[in-house]
C-alpha cells in the first residue's frame, strides 16, 4: 500500500464532474478521481474545517463511529474497474477490524474530518499514477484515466 494525501480539490460549479487529486506522500505520482459536486463541496468543507448549523451526512457518520467507540484507522483506495475507483474503510473496535466498502469520495470526506491516513493499493497506483512534474491549472486531470 502507498500512503497518499489529498493534494487538490477542483470544483467547477457548472459541471456535474468535479475531481480530487491524490498524491504520494513519499513520492511524486498522483492521480485524479472524478466525483460529484456535492461530494466535492463536502470534502472541501472538511478540509477547510467549515462548520455547519446541523450535522451533515459525514458528520453523522463520524458521530456514530465516536458514539460506538469505533476508530477509523485508515481508508484504502483498493481497486479500479471500468474507470470506477473503489475504497474500503478500515474500522477497529475492541481490537476487532472490520472492512466496509465505500465510495472513495465518502471515504476521503471521512478521512479529512477525522485526520485519518489515506492509502492506495499498489496495483491501482501502477494503473493510474502519473509523475507530477509541476502543477498547471490548464492541464486536463482526466488524461490519466
Amino acid at each position: 500500500m502507498i500512503a497518499v494525501e489529498l493534494s487538490r480539490i477542483v470544483i467547477h460549479e457548472r459541471s456535474d464532474q468535479q475531481f480530487i487529486c491524490l498524491t504520494e506522500t513519499d513520492g511524486n505520482r498522483s492521480f485524479p478521481i472524478i466525483i460529484g459536486i456535492f461530494e466535492a463541496l463536502e470534502i472541501n468543507r472538511k478540509v477547510s474545517r467549515a462548520k455547519s448549523f446541523r450535522p451533515m451526512t459525514h458528520d453523522l457518520i463520524r458521530n456514530i463511529l465516536e458514539a460506538l467507540d469505533v476508530e477509523l484507522e485508515k481508508i484504502v483506495i483498493n481497486d479500479l474497474q471500468g474507470g470506477t475507483f473503489y475504497a474500503k474503510l478500515y474500522l477497529r473496535r475492541n481490537g476487532d477490524e472490520q472492512l466496509v466498502d465505500c465510495r472513495p469520495s465518502d471515504a476521503i470526506a471521512l478521512a479529512s474530518a477525522l485526520q485519518t491516513p489515506i492509502f492506495v493499493e499498489d496495483h491501482v497506483m501502477e494503473q493510474v499514477g502519473k509523475v507530477e512534474e509541476g502543477a498547471d491549472d490548464e492541464e486536463n486531470p482526466f488524461d490519466s484515466l
